[in-house]
């Protein structure tokens, strides 16, 4: 029996009723921090007719904020969500500078010492293109600006940043828009690793948890 998948609770936005996440309290922990609710965003990524909804009420989010997107680049397998987006964007009221009037949607490479690359083959869709980064969560923000890195270092511009679920606003001075931020899980709270409650308590990990899921512990 998995008592975290047992455990979970349907949550719509505050913005949108249509879109929902599901989510469980407890004790986790991320590569940079300790947290007590997992986000579990599987469902949005992987079902057609929900990673469509989720598309359509970021479309909203980012118009008259965002003008010009050239291209998606997405974290912790995204694509799905992406290309909803990409057509969404298409079709309404903001501009591109790619000459063949379509979106590119692309995910950097992370090699061994987790840095993010793209490949030659790849790099047109980032070269003086106006980007937006998709994240499925985000706590601490330190994996989006590898990526910004990433796609500065290799002559792409950073518009925006979108996020199924974000506790910050702005990483590094770029906007996030997102579904769902913490104030749409009650009590929601994310500890430094060396300053968590639960730790002190002697509460153990449930689980490491990410963009792409969880493993118990």
């Amino acid at each position: 029996m998995d008592s975290i998948r047992d455990r979970m609770v349907k949550f719509s936005s505050r913005d949108d009723k249509s879109v929902m996440i599901n989510a469980t309290q407890g004790h986790f922990a991320t590569s940079q921090s300790h947290i007590n609710y997992y986000i579990d965003v599987t469902r949005m990524k992987v079902r057609v007719k929900e990673a469509e909804e989720a598309a359509k009420s970021l479309k909203v989010k980012l118009l008259h904020h965002v003008d010009v997107v050239d291209s998606i680049v997405c974290l912790d397998g995204t694509e799905l969500i992406a290309g909803f987006l990409a057509q969404e964007i298409e079709a309404s009221d903001f501009h591109m500078t790619n000459r063949h009037e379509t979106m590119y949607v692309a995910a950097p490479e992370e090699n061994s010492i987790h840095q993010f690359m793209f490949r030659e083959n790849i790099r047109p869709a980032i070269e003086g293109k106006n980007v937006l980064v998709m994240v499925a969560t985000m706590t601490t923000g330190e994996t989006v600006r590898r990526s910004m890195e990433c796609i500065e270092y290799y002559g792409g511009t950073v518009k925006g940043i979108i996020a199924i679920f974000s506790t910050m606003q702005y990483v590094n001075g770029i906007q996030v828009y997102s579904l769902f931020d913490q104030q749409d899980f009650p009590g929601y709270a994310t500890f430094a690793q060396l300053d968590c409650p639960y730790c002190r308590r002697g509460i153990p990990i449930e689980a490491m948890v990410n963009g792409y899921g969880y493993a118990k512990l």
